[in-house]
């Protein structure tokens, strides 16, 4: 096992079926974190809602747990944090304009879904489980995807990968922790798609159409149009452009 420079402890696996629910095993085990469960193969990988999410060898899977020292109706902006932290990993490894983020936590590459993100809280723990398209992307999904190889000339390992992201998590939740979220939505709209474009968004009983401008204080996405403002705090966010779903 690892020691990283933050403090958090890496675990790497050869094969897990999850590193979220090895996390959610590890703290029901009476561990607190920080710790990253990383695995260069996963069986049977999930994202939000339960979906599957497929990685293959050479992606990215990690998952990381603590115990967070906030409350618990601030925790869903940590999602915004974890989407800072993977674009600056990406930032050292690709040119920094490729690089976009889409509410409410993918991170995409030339509008392609390159990374995700999946927030759980667990009691007094918090897990963030992070994939990524590093060698390979899923084929046949219902909006474009991309891989960082196509991008990049030299990628890190797994491990190597994990470190950058920690760093980078780190310096953003500490800004968030001492400054609240204003600066987080500050730096997140800066790299964010489509922001004052028009954008589809799907709920679970009706479409809205109108166009993103911007995160309110919590981080609900801010909806204009020609029927007023509307802020939405969940939803699927589809592109003008394809309208299709990343």
């Amino acid at each position: 096992m690892a020691k990283l420079a933050s403090g958090a402890d890496l675990q790497l696996f050869d094969t897990l079926d999850s590193t979220s629910l090895e996390a959610k095993r590890r703290i029901e085990a009476g561990e607190n974190g920080p710790r990253w469960i990383v695995a260069l193969k996963q069986t049977a990988g999930y994202g939000r809602r339960g979906r599957g999410w497929e990685q293959r060898a050479g992606d990215f899977a990690g998952t990381l747990f603590f115990k967070p020292d906030s409350e618990k109706e601030t925790l869903g902006q940590v999602s915004f944090i974890v989407s800072l932290a993977l674009a600056a990993a990406f930032d050292e490894i690709i040119p920094q304009e490729k690089t976009r983020l889409k509410w409410p936590n993918d991170v995409l590459v030339e509008g392609g879904k390159c990374a995700g993100i999946l927030l759980e809280n667990l009691g007094a723990h918090l897990a963030i489980g992070v994939g990524v398209n590093m060698v390979t992307a899923p084929e046949g999904m219902p909006y474009k995807t991309a891989r960082l190889i196509d991008h990049a000339t030299d990628l890190p390992d797994p491990p190597d990968f994990a470190a950058c992201l920690d760093e980078h998590f780190w310096r953003v939740y500490q800004i968030w922790r001492e400054q609240g979220f204003e600066p987080v939505r500050q730096q997140w709209l800066a790299r964010a798609a489509s922001v004052f474009e028009e954008i589809t968004v799907r709920l679970p009983n009706e479409e809205l159409k109108g166009v993103f401008a911007g995160l309110d204080e919590t981080g609900a996405l801010v909806l204009r149009s020609a029927a007023g403002k509307r802020t939405i705090a969940a939803g699927e966010v589809f592109f003008a452009a394809s309208k299709k779903e990343s």
